[in-house]
């Protein structure tokens, strides 16, 4: 059973980094394309990152040169490393994981889903 567990979450303020983790098991991380996924009160989920089974990203413009995705595939682990954090950064960040070989931002192409972890950036 494919299961992927977020952590790393917080409250910080504007301009401040976070790291979030996500944890995979019940498959072998490198098989699948993933992504980091947040839905904001009150807005629809948005694709911020993804990243192929080849090593491939694709970032949202929003967060180009601020976020970086990266996987450890031996640790089965996804991070997303989030710098110079903005207000409108803030929403519920998940980890999403489909077979397909490659990403898109799309959240519908992806068939597993965390739980979830806030993140909060304050002015």
């Amino acid at each position: 059973q494919v299961q992927l567990v977020e952590s790393g979450g917080g409250s910080v303020e504007a301009g401040g980094s976070l790291r979030l983790s996500c944890a995979a098991s019940g498959y072998t991380s490198r098989d699948f394309s993933m992504a980091w996924i947040r839905q904001a009160p009150g807005k629809e989920r948005e694709g911020v990152v993804c990243i192929d089974r080849y090593g491939s990203t694709i970032y949202a413009d929003s967060v180009k040169g601020r976020f970086t995705i990266s996987k450890d595939n031996p640790k089965n682990t996804l991070y997303l490393e989030m710098t110079s954090l903005k207000p409108e950064d803030t929403a519920m960040y998940y980890c999403a994981a489909t077979t397909r070989m490659v990403c898109w931002l799309t959240p519908e192409t992806y068939n597993y889903w965390g739980q979830g972890t806030q993140v909060t950036v304050s002015s």
